[in-house]
């Protein structure tokens, strides 16, 4: 099993920055962000999901492919999966986001899929989902390059067997799933194994982070994410799933939590996790 980093929890750091630290604190892989993100300056304050440093611009991908794989190479770092927010509907989106992950050569993207939020109905999205993705696979075919989606709250697949059927009926060597435990808290639980059961071959790579629910006056029950140590995952539940189904592939932190120091908790993780999985 491989480790890495997906850099939307790397805001402080610049690329540069990322990779000499993964590398040094033992680290195998690096999955870029890749996003075009609103202009920021040097005052702005880095933030996970706007201003973060550690983000590649989409419109540019392809032109800095050369530069992402010298920069991920120079380091000794494997490339498991580039984090794009390209929509299943948006071809030029994926176009692009497929060329520049088969340029540095990464063997899969992460496309998203429409939201929900109970407003519209379910199986209507869905279905309309499923005939992007007709184009989805065609462009996966074309570039070499997985199509992957992630179990995510508030979409259409927030849970492991929800992804399984979305994508049940394309093959699994051109689509995947990235299993998400800590999304997972905020909605779409399932136990580990038998989601991961379910998803099968469409298993193609797996987030780690963790989160909890807490409770205030005002706002009553509200899920939070939280330290791997301090959250709901059960993350020795988790290993135990992947090693019963025989899963040995890449595992990459994606740590929204804020309690530590952002070296302290990259070096925290990989140590935790190391030490669970050698339980397992």
């Amino acid at each position: 099993m491989r480790f890495a980093v997906f850099t939307v929890s790397l805001p402080e750091w610049s690329p540069l920055e990322a990779v000499t630290h993964l590398r040094e604190l033992g680290y195998d892989g690096v999955e870029w962000r890749v996003v075009d993100q609103p202009p920021f300056d040097g005052t702005a304050t880095p933030a996970f999901w706007w201003a973060n440093r550690c983000t590649w611009p989409l419109a540019s991908f392809v032109d800095d492919a050369r530069d992402i794989r010298a920069l991920s190479d120079d380091a000794g770092l494997g490339l498991p999966n580039v984090g794009t927010y390209a929509a299943c509907g948006d071809s030029d989106g994926i176009d692009q986001a497929m060329r520049g992950a088969a340029r540095i050569g990464a063997p899969s993207v992460r496309i998203t899929v429409p939201k929900y939020d109970g407003r519209a109905p379910y199986l209507a999205l869905r279905d309309a989902a499923r005939r992007d993705f007709d184009h989805v696979v065609r462009a996966a075919q074309r570039h070499g390059v997985r199509a992957l989606v992630e179990i995510h709250m508030q979409t259409i697949v927030p849970s492991a067997s929800a992804a399984a059927a979305f994508l049940g009926e394309f093959d699994p060597v051109h689509v995947g799933v990235i299993h998400d435990a800590g999304n997972m808290v905020f909605e779409g639980y399932e136990a580990y194994r038998m989601g991961v059961e379910v998803l099968g071959p469409y298993l193609a790579h797996v987030h780690l982070k963790s989160a909890r629910w807490m409770h205030d006056e005002r706002a009553g029950w509200r899920p939070e994410f939280a330290p791997l140590r301090d959250g709901a995952v059960d993350v020795r539940a988790l290993f135990e799933a992947l090693a019963a189904v025989g899963y040995d592939d890449w595992v990459s932190f994606e740590d929204f939590s804020t309690a530590q120091p952002l070296l302290e908790r990259t070096r925290d993780n990989l140590e935790l996790v190391k030490t669970i999985r050698a339980g397992v």
